[in-house]
Order: C-alpha cells, then sequence, then structure tokens
C-alpha cells in the first residue's frame, strides 16, 4: 500500500467512528469529541406572578368557570351549628294536618280561646331568647343529672315542649304549668325530684331572657369593637347564657375537667368577647391553643365545641392578618368539616396571598394544621376546601425559607397520594370536573418542591413519575394541568436519574407528541415539551431511537420548525417601543426554534436518525434558512446550535445526503460566522470545515478564499479545542501534495510545535494529531530539501523524545483513573505515530 494511502487513511480515521465491536475508552472519548455532540440549552424561564393568585394570568380557564382568588369572607360565613349525618329514615308528610289538643280534665270544657292583645317588643326578645335556650337544651338531650325517667320520654319532652312555647309571653309559674300539662307527664310514677328539675330549667331559661340581657339592645349598653360590623354585634352575657346551657351537657364530664373549663378557658372566652387590642386578642389565641393542647381538648370530641366555635367565628370580622391565623390554626385544630372547613381554608388562602405574610405563616406554624387537613379529611367531600388548601402550599412552597420545612413535614407524600386518588376518577364521573382546579393548584406546588434534591428522591421512591404522566393523559385537554407537568418535567428532566425514570415511561414520547399536536400555539407549553424531549435524547441511544420510531415524530417536529421559523423570520428586528431586541433574552419563536433544532442534533447522533435527517430535504432546509437570515450576535444560541446539528449531519457520508450537496453553500454561510467575535460560533464553524474539509471541493474553496490562514492563526489561541478543531482541516489539506506548502507560509509549523509542547502532556489525543499533520508536511523531506528548519527539527526532536519516555508520561498524572486513560490513549494512538515522525525527522 502506498504512503500517499496510508495518510489518507490516517487522516480519514480521525473523522469516521471505528469499526470495532467493543469500544475502548479512548476510542469512546474520540468520537464525542471529534464527530457528533449532544447539546446543552437553559430551561425555559417561567416569570414570576406579580401578584399571588389561585390561577395565574396565563391561565386557560375563564373567571365564570374557576373558584375565584378574591373573596369575602365574614363571621356570617360560617354556621354556627355544622351539619352531621342523618341517622335515621326521614318520615313521609301526613295526609292531615293534626290538631294539638291540650290534655284536659274532665270538668274542663272545649273551646277556642279568645284572641290575645298584640305584645310589645321587650315582651318577644323574652320569648324568642326562651325558645332559643329551650331549642338548645333540648338539642343535647338529658340536661339533668340524676334521672330515673327513660330515653324516649325525654325526647318525647323535648319535643312537645319545643311545639307549645310559640304561644305567647307568660310568667315563670305559668309557663312552668303549662310545659307539664302539654307534656302529657300526668303519670304518679313520675318522681317528684324530676318536675324540681323541669320547673327549675324553665325558670333558668326565662331568667336568661330579661330584657337587661337581650342581644338586640341599644347601643349604647352595647358599644361595638374596632374594626367589627354592626352586623355582628357583642355581649358578654351571650357567652354567660351558653355557658350556663352547655354546662348542664356536663353531666358525663368529671370535676376536674368542669374545673378545667371554668378556672382556664372560659376566662379566654371572656376576654376574647370584651379585649378590643389586636395584640391582646392574639395573645389570648396562643394562650387558648396551648390550654386546649394540654388538655387534648383539640378535635371533634371536644363537649363545649359548638360554644367555642361561635365565639372563634365572631373575631373573624376583625380584619387583621396576624388575628386570622390564629383563629384558623384553633378553628382547624377543632376538626371543623362542611362549609366551615371551606371557609377557614379560605381565610388561610387570602391571608397567604400577601407575601410579607409568609413570616407569619412560619412562627404560627399554620403549615401543620394545612397538611393534617389533607390528611385526615375525606377528597371529595372536601374538593372546593382542598382547592385552597393547596392554594396556600402553593404559595408557601414560593418561599425559598418555607420549601425545606414543607418537604420535612411529608408535602412531597401527600401531594402524591392525592394524585393518585385523583387519577382514579372517571372521566365520566361528575368529580373529574372539579378536580381539574385542584390538580391545577397540586402540580403548581409540585413545579416549587422539586426544586429541592430531598423532593426529587420522594417522587421517585413513591412512583410520581408514572402517575404525571397517566394525569397528563387523562388531562390532555386541560392546558393548565398540560403545563404545569411540563413544568415539573422539564426541571426533572435536567436530573440523570429522573430524566432516566421518565424515559423508561415508555408511553411519554407519545404523549408529548400529542400534546405538541394537541396545543401548538401555546407555547410555554411548547418550549417545556421540547425541552424534555432534548434533556431525553441527550441521555442515551436509546432514547433517540424509541423518539425517533415513534409515528409521526418527526413530521411534528418538521411542521413546530416550520411554523416557528416563518414567524420568527416576519417578526420585526424592534419591541413595540422601537427600542433593539436584547439578544440574551430570544423572543417566544427563537427560544422555541433553539430547544428544537437541540433535539435534533441530538436524535442525528443515532445511525439511522442521522442519517434519515441528512437526506431530508426540508429540514436542511430550515436549517440553512436559519444561518442565511440570523447572526450571532442577535442569536447567539439559536446560530451555534443550528452549526451544530449541521456538523452532527454531516458527519453521514450517505447517499443522497442534502448537507453534502449543499456543501459548498453552507461553507459560504459558515465564513460570516468565522468573522464573528464569537470563540464559541468560531468554534462550531471550524468543526463543520473539519467534516466537510474531507472532500476535495471544499478543500480547494478553503484555499481559494484564504479560509487557511483563519485556521493557522486559530493555533494561539491557546485553547485546546479550537486547536483540535483547526487541526483537523489543516490535516485535511495537507493530504493534496499541491497544499502542504501553504503550511509555510503562515509559520503553521513553528504553531504547531507550540501546540505540541503546550498540550502534549495533558492532551495526547490533540498531540497525535499533531504529529499526524507534520507525518503529512514533512513526506517530502528526503526530496530536494529539508522542509523543516533546523531550529523545528532540534525542538521535535526533544519534544518527541520526552513524551515517548513512559515513565514521565504516567508521573505527569497522579489521578488514577484520569492516569489509565492518557496510558491507554499514549500507547494505542499517540506513540505509533510520534515514533514514526522521530524516526524520519533522525534520518
Amino acid at each position: 500500500m502506498s504512503s500517499k494511502n496510508k495518510k489518507l487513511e490516517n487522516s480519514e480515521a480521525f473523522y469516521r467512528p471505528s469499526l470495532a465491536v467493543q469500544k475502548t475508552s479512548a476510542e469512546i472519548i474520540n468520537e464525542a469529541r471529534n464527530a457528533l455532540r449532544t447539546l446543552r440549552t437553559r430551561r425555559p424561564f417561567t416569570p414570576r406572578e406579580e401578584q399571588r393568585k389561585l390561577f395565574g394570568s396565563a391561565s386557560s380557564r375563564t373567571p365564570e368557570n374557576r373558584p375565584p382568588s378574591s373573596f369575602s369572607l365574614h363571621a356570617s360565613s360560617f354556621e354556627s351549628v355544622e351539619p352531621r349525618p342523618v341517622a335515621c329514615a326521614r318520615l313521609s308528610p301526613l295526609d292531615h294536618k293534626p290538631k294539638l289538643l291540650l290534655s284536659l280534665t274532665s270538668n274542663e270544657e272545649h273551646h277556642i280561646p279568645p284572641p290575645k292583645p298584640p305584645v310589645d317588643l321587650e315582651e318577644i326578645g323574652k320569648v324568642r331568647n326562651a325558645r332559643r335556650c329551650l331549642f338548645r337544651t333540648a338539642s343535647h338531650g338529658n340536661l339533668l343529672n340524676g334521672n330515673k325517667f327513660s330515653l324516649a320520654e325525654s325526647k318525647r319532652l323535648s319535643f312537645e315542649g319545643q311545639a307549645t312555647l310559640g304561644d305567647g309571653p307568660r310568667n315563670n309559674e305559668h309557663f312552668s304549668a303549662k310545659l307539664t300539662v302539654q307534656s302529657g307527664f300526668e303519670d304518679e310514677a313520675l318522681p317528684l325530684a324530676y318536675e324540681d328539675k323541669v320547673k327549675q330549667a324553665c325558670s333558668e331559661m326565662t331568667e336568661i331572657a330579661t330584657p337587661s340581657q337581650v342581644i338586640g339592645k341599644s347601643d349604647q349598653d352595647h358599644p361595638k369593637r374596632s374594626g367589627r360590623p354592626s352586623s355582628c354585634p357583642e355581649n358578654t352575657n351571650w357567652i354567660k347564657a351558653e355557658t350556663e346551657t352547655e354546662n348542664n351537657l356536663g353531666a358525663n364530664e368529671t370535676e376536674e375537667e368542669d374545673n378545667y373549663w371554668n378556672t382556664r378557658i372560659l376566662p379566654i372566652l371572656h376576654e376574647l368577647e370584651t379585649e378590643d387590642n389586636v395584640e391582646s386578642l392574639c395573645h389570648a389565641c396562643d394562650i387558648l391553643y396551648q390550654a386546649l393542647e394540654d388538655r387534648n381538648m383539640l378535635g371533634k370530641r371536644f363537649k363545649r365545641r359548638t360554644l367555642f366555635l361561635k365565639t372563634l367565628y365572631k373575631l373573624c370580622d376583625i380584619a387583621s392578618d396576624p388575628l386570622g391565623l390564629k383563629l384558623a390554626k384553633i378553628i382547624l385544630g377543632l376538626k371543623v368539616n362542611g362549609k366551615n372547613l371551606l371557609n377557614v381554608c379560605k381565610l388561610v388562602f387570602k391571608i397567604s396571598r400577601n407575601e410579607k405574610n409568609d413570616c407569619l405563616i412560619q412562627s404560627d406554624q399554620i403549615l401543620d394544621s394545612l397538611l393534617e387537613v389533607l390528611r385526615a379529611e375525606d377528597l371529595q367531600a372536601n374538593t372546593e376546601a382542598f382547592i385552597y388548601c393547596i392554594g396556600a402550599l402553593k404559595f408557601i412552597s414560593g418561599n425559598t425559607s418555607l420549601i425545606h420545612e414543607m418537604v420535612n413535614k411529608g408535602t412531597v407524600e401527600i401531594l402524591v397520594q392525592f394524585m393518585k386518588q385523583i387519577n382514579l376518577i372517571n372521566e365520566n364521573e361528575a368529580p373529574f370536573c372539579s378536580s381539574g382546579h385542584l390538580l391545577v393548584q397540586l402540580t403548581a406546588t409540585l413545579r416549587n418542591l422539586v426544586d429541592l434534591p430531598q423532593s426529587r428522591c420522594e417522587l421517585l421512591s413513591s412512583g410520581a413519575i408514572p402517575e404525571l404522566c397517566l394525569m397528563m393523559e387523562k388531562r390532555m385537554n386541560d392546558k393548565d394541568i398540560c403545563t404545569n407537568v411540563a413544568r415539573i418535567f422539564s426541571k426533572l428532566s435536567s436530573f440523570h436519574d429522573c430524566c432516566s425514570a421518565l424515559a423508561d415511561c415508555s408511553r411519554c414520547y407519545i404523549l408529548f407528541l400529542v400534546l405538541l399536536n394537541k396545543h401548538p400555539k401555546k407555547q410555554d407549553l411548547v418550549v417545556r415539551v421540547i425541552f424534555i424531549l432534548g434533556n431525553l435524547t441527550a441521555r442515551s441511544n436509546q432514547a433517540r431511537e424509541q423518539f425517533f420510531e415513534v409515528e409521526g415524530s418527526i413530521d411534528t417536529l418538521m411542521t413546530l420548525f416550520q411554523t416557528h421559523c416563518d414567524i420568527d423570520s416576519q417578526s420585526q428586528p424592534c419591541q413595540g417601543d422601537g427600542e433593539p431586541r436584547d439578544a440574551k433574552h430570544p423572543s417566544e419563536a427563537e427560544d422555541v426554534l433553539i430547544k428544537l433544532v437541540r433535539v435534533i442534533a441530538n436524535l442525528s447522533i443515532h445511525p439511522s436518525a442521522g442519517a434519515s435527517l441528512a437526506t431530508n430535504h426540508r429540514f436542511v432546509e430550515l436549517l440553512i434558512k436559519v444561518l442565511e437570515y440570523k447572526s450571532v450576535d442577535k442569536c447567539e444560541e439559536l446560530v451555534i446550535n443550528t452549526t451544530a446539528t449541521i456538523n452532527n449531519l454531516s458527519y453521514y457520508h450517505v447517499k443522497n445526503s442534502v448537507i453534502l450537496e449543499k456543501k459548498l453553500y453552507i461553507a459560504e454561510l459558515l465564513i460570516k460566522l468565522l468573522m464573528s467575535n464569537n470563540m464559541d460560533g468560531i468554534l462550531e464553524a471550524v468543526r463543520v470545515f473539519g467534516n466537510l474539509s474531507q472532500y476535495g471541493e471544499i478543500c480547494d474553496f478553503i484555499v481559494q478564499r484564504k479560509v487557511y490562514k483563519f485556521m493557522v492563526a486559530l493555533l494561539d489561541a491557546k485553547h485546546q479545542d479550537v486547536c483540535f478543531s483547526a487541526c483537523g482541516v489543516l490535516l485535511n489539506l495537507t493530504v493534496d501534495r499541491s497544499r502542504r506548502t501553504i503550511l509555510n507560509e503562515e509559520g503553521a509549523i513553528k504553531k504547531l510545535i507550540d501546540c505540541l509542547r503546550d498540550f502534549g502532556p495533558t492532551d495526547w489525543q490533540l498531540a497525535c494529531l499533531i504529529c499526524k499533520t507534520l507525518w503529512n508536511y514533512s513526506e517530502n523531506i528526503t526530496s530536494a530539501g529539508p522542509c523543516l528548519e533546523e531550529e523545528d527539527s532540534n525542538t521535535l526532536l526533544i519534544l518527541l523524545a520526552s513524551f515517548l519516555d513512559e515513565e514521565l508520561v504516567l508521573d505527569y498524572n497522579s489521578d488514577s483513573d484520569l492516569r489509565d486513560y492518557h496510558k491507554l490513549y499514549w500507547e494505542s494512538e499517540f506513540k505509533p505515530v510520534a515514533q514514526k515522525l522521530l524516526h524520519r525527522i533522525q534520518n
């Protein structure tokens, strides 16, 4: 075989991948550096919302089709008595209206009572309060201690007693007697003690309803507290009356519990009713919560819970965020449900909308209360309450000092369990739509939490990634949910373990393509999905193959490329205000193109995909179009990524390659990039010339347009990758004898020797390439005269002799792994070429 053929093999080996079945580490690194490379890009930027809202300004939901972020909340919004499940069957209505007859003695006559004169308002107030007290005591069952009558009789007394209290005012004696007659307790076996208790209770109830204690008294006797609306009148005696009534429930309480209520709890309630200072109220709430917690009185089993909650609800009218948080903490601790749970979650949500309240949320530990709601309450029964509860968590998760606390308290695990529950809901079921609003808040919260490594570990261990894919598949029409999931995946896919877990979900590629086809105009969703695909295809050849083999994958990318390329080329170079756009912040269309070109570059690493893309006229023409109308100064990342993609595609020397077909025009476009001041752009352009210079037409172009002078000048860049790429072009030029003399024109030999001295011990790959170039140049060294000057020859002899000393080479690198790599590459690549070159110079 001739020396020329050998040199051609050496030059071509630089560009072509090894055909060995099992590659060495040196070959893998060599291939990655010299031929095809994946590209990196910045994650899409998510601007921070100026205001904290339940649904952001970019939400696809219309205001009338979503829960509101702003609402009014007052004491009247709460229910004083919480609804309880009905434990018995509802009776059907009677066909006739029954008459209520009194129990008469034998000598009494039946007659219609004469009409009664109208009563004044004061008397009506008495009766109203008496009725309220009787209803309250009756609703709690047996009031009296030591009763000896049956439960049925007790219920009959309560019911019939209520039915007769509306006849008008009466004195205490007549009232008690009337109740006894109408209740029908004319039984001789009835203990006298019970009759006395009934009379005593009736006397107490009418005594409570005296005019001095009526709630609707004049404002002179009941001054309003600061910050409370007039619709919520205040009266300390109301608490006394309620307490007196609920104290009758203490029959089943121990003396110790009753004493604790009277000495510890009741004085605080009185203070909450009378105190005007907000700071004092907040302090009282802190003491109250601690007192309840000390005696395990939190929860639903608290016997005086109704009275307690009424007092707290009235305080919600005070416009104070610190007080509102403390009230919410106590109310949530008492395990309210239904409408009250919804309203207290709204209260916390409303307070958390103000970023300045984050420190209050942290100090009051309201986070524990919110998480307990999510753990304990039923999802489907409290969907709306959970929307505001998780909405508050979403706001809290935006605070970097609170996010660690959230993760440590198991927020991620709770949200993942919720997601799994919601994924079980069928699309035809009623809760499916309302749960969508909840998922928007849930996914937005997860989006903030995944920034922490601990959160990502929990997501992986809990199987959250397949659940997110399932959610996206079931909610494909919900742009808000899909965008939030895409934001989560765009963060997760930036990490190797999470990206691998996502790649293991085989349907993820199909789902992403469906999203791109379904919502092509939603830029914030499209750019993130493409960014995720870029991360997936950058990881492994298997991921590239899986995506490439999905039907319609290339067509979808091509359509998006064409659409956004047209949008970008037609857009004005200036913004609406007439000022030039900042090149460091690409437009929306440019951002999509940057991520899209990256996917194409990564796909082209796979042999089948790369060969197919190289022969795709539409794709290559779009890449060339970008280089035609884009400048590296105005859109650096797009131009550099496009050039790198062309470099990857130029690696494939296949039939009908559009890159090879248009190689001269591409070379012409690259000169503009070579003349720029952008070193990254220059490096990519030189890499393309390195691949294309294997063809004679490009070598002639380089000589005619004086591009080789630029390559020689780059040897002084003192940048290993730049010197490596420039040396590759010079190596291809020296394959032809007629072009070898150009190395003498610009002092290329001296610069090559300098590069060998500077980078040889640390980069045997570059040292090998320099020796190959000098080998080609020195082929005629024995002919008419020496090609190397004496000084250059002596310098080379010294360098090559020292670099071929194995002991010196191994001692240069202390790291064991790096030493093994250097030794392998030094022995397999550099040593054979350097020995031949040294022998030629010596002879």
